[in-house]
């Protein structure tokens, strides 16, 4: 379990520690108030400090849970108010000279449906420890017993926290446990299964399409891959909990258990049913590759404030890429498959131009102010290090096969990592995860480092990829293909609005801004769905007028188009490959090159 700050009292921990009781009831779930107490008893300050996280771990992302509290009030065992006051935006202390016993009481508001956040309405409740729990700063490592009191006889509680002899009550071993096991509260649907000797569950929230019995075959074959990865599984009962939404995605990884999130009517088409299992895939690896296996920076969580890394690509980057290795080694799509969701992948870091100004590292850096907080601006100046993550790892994976003849791969690097760290919980440095991967490679990999991680230099898809008997192929700029603008329109009530537009662009120089209205080209109405095809009625190097409402003025503006700009990236195998080529693609893939 991850480590709490550190106690000054850690060697009287059993002696000393506060008694830690919480009760969680929910009396009108239609209101989305969560109605929480928290009971410490033996408490023996003049004061109480009480603090909420702005986080959760998993989100990098300050998501000021405090700002849904409510009703705050605090008094003795027998109901004497108690002077209190609020010190800072999620820091609440409590004057306590006078009691060793203190009952807090508070509401949150849950009406955010999300994999991070809390959710209460008439059908179910879920939270997060994060967004509904306090913690005592420097008794975090306490433990604390938890009571679920449901709104009605038939819902019932699903948890990876052991229960009590006490019905409905549950105990977590310390504060990070209690953020790290996620509560579903309802009528939910739960489906036990067994792999490798172990139980897991997979409980539904929400109707839909999913056709649980396959669903749960893949999961099965999904938790197996893995396992056989890292050489079992370390875990003594695992929880997959998902939420049918009406359009929500999203997973949050936890030590024992996963929350996921999808769309209820988007499983029955194959690309959206592969694309839920990569998600189940992602989060599952995620118990390896972040709960286990993680930076220094997140050895210890500070839930007050920002925890700066340089190693998401890793943490989240290399999970996406295998995300999507591991439902081709479990059989659930094939190699084509698989090469086409990479060639998706290509295509949208291609076509991001924030790809030439933000370094991976740096991406990694900032993901508390800009991968969650887009603008109009965020695709000209950053990158998501899920996605160049991936595809560096992806690089790296060839690298080490090709060098190695497929004997040694990205596999044996997270290997190494859960022996090294993973077992042992010892978070890693940036240095000693690159010495892992040199090692692996056996091969000195500081200018790749510097290139494709910490510089901005485009990745070099053909040199990594020709070994394998593949190239990246360019569609979507020859002769029949629109001249380049530089920005993207969407309709908006009947309206085309501008809602990107790329720096360096014919647009952007002519003075187009994202939030206006296009209106006409050559003064001829044009709609967001008729953009690309009335630009291919022009030639590269033509003049247009391009008129718009800007802040409500009719302006129209002199553009001169661009050559086409590539509209997607695909793989596809070299004509002629070698013999080695393809006895190295098979080693990858595990089929051949004839068979794309």
């Amino acid at each position: 379990m991850t480590q709490a700050k550190t106690n000054p009292s850690t060697d009287r921990l059993s002696e000393t520690s506060p008694s830690l009781f919480y009760q969680v009831s929910m009396s009108e779930p239609e209101s989305h108030l969560f109605e929480v107490m928290l009971r410490v008893k033996t408490w023996d300050a003049s004061v109480l400090d009480l603090k909420m996280p702005v986080w959760t771990p998993g989100s990098y992302l300050v998501r000021e849970y405090a700002k849904n509290l409510q009703d705050f009030s605090a008094c003795d065992l027998h109901e004497n108010a108690l002077n209190w006051r609020k010190c800072s935006k999620n820091h609440w202390q409590i004057d306590t000279a006078k009691t060793s016993e203190i009952v807090v009481r508070y509401r949150v508001f849950a009406h955010e449906l999300s994999v991070r956040t809390n959710h209460l309405d008439r059908t179910h409740g879920y939270f997060n420890g994060a967004a509904l729990f306090f913690y005592i700063p420097g008794w975090e490592r306490s433990p604390v017993h938890i009571k679920i009191v449901p709104p009605k006889p038939e819902w019932r509680v699903t948890t990876t926290l052991p229960p009590t002899e006490t019905p409905n009550t549950f105990r977590a071993e310390d504060f990070d446990t209690l953020v790290d096991s996620p509560f579903e509260i309802g009528t939910q649907q739960s489906y036990h299964f067994e792999v490798e000797g172990l139980p897991h569950e997979l409980a539904i929230w929400g109707k839909g399409n999913l056709k649980v019995e396959r669903a749960i075959a893949d999961i099965e074959k999904i938790i197996q891959v893995e396992s056989k990865l890292f050489g079992g599984l370390p875990y003594d009962r695992y929880l997959f909990l998902l939420h049918l939404s009406a359009q929500g995605y999203g997973g949050l990884e936890h030590k024992n258990s996963c929350s996921l999130n999808y769309p209820r009517f988007a499983l029955r088409s194959p690309d959206r049913y592969n694309r839920f299992m990569q998600l189940v895939a992602h989060e599952f690896f995620h118990l390896w590759n972040v709960r286990r296996i993680r930076p220094k920076a997140l050895e210890q969580f500070d839930y007050e404030g920002e925890n700066y890394t340089e190693a998401l690509w890793f943490c989240e980057g290399t999970t996406n890429y295998y995300d999507a290795v591991i439902p081709l080694r479990a059989k659930i799509y094939d190699a084509k498959t698989f090469l086409q969701n990479l060639s998706k992948d290509i295509t949208r870091l291609q076509t991001i131009p924030g790809r030439r100004v933000q370094p991976l590292s740096e991406s990694s850096w900032d993901a508390w102010i800009k991968l969650y907080r887009r603008d109009s601006n965020s695709d000209n100046a950053q990158i998501s290090y899920y996605l160049k993550g991936e595809l560096v790892s992806l690089l790296l994976d060839l690298l080490i096969r090709s060098r190695h003849d497929n004997q040694r791969s990205l596999d044996h690097v997270m290997q190494q990592m859960w022996e090294q760290f993973g077992k042992s919980e010892i978070g890693f440095t940036d240095a000693q995860l690159k010495s892992v991967i040199e090692s692996v490679a056996a091969t000195d990999l500081t200018d790749f480092f510097n290139r494709y991680l910490h510089g901005t230099e485009e990745l070099p898809f053909d040199e990594y990829l020709a070994p394998f008997g593949l190239q990246l192929k360019a569609n979507g700029n020859g002769n029949d293909s629109a001249p380049y603008l530089g920005l993207s329109a969407q309709p908006d009530n009947g309206k085309a609005i501008v809602k990107f537009v790329e720096i360096g662009s014919p647009a952007q120089r002519a003075g187009i801004d994202p939030d206006d209205e296009l209106l006409a080209i050559d003064g001829f109405r044009v709609t967001a769905e008729t953009l690309e095809e009335r630009l291919k009625d022009y030639q590269p190097g033509d003049r247009v007028e391009v008129s718009l409402f800007h802040q409500e003025e009719l302006r129209t503006y002199p553009v001169t188009l661009a050559e086409p700009r590539p509209k997607s990236y695909q793989l596809v195998p070299v004509s002629n490959p070698t013999v080695e080529q393809e006895k190295l693609f098979k080693g990858w893939l595990e089929t051949t090159l004839d068979r794309l």
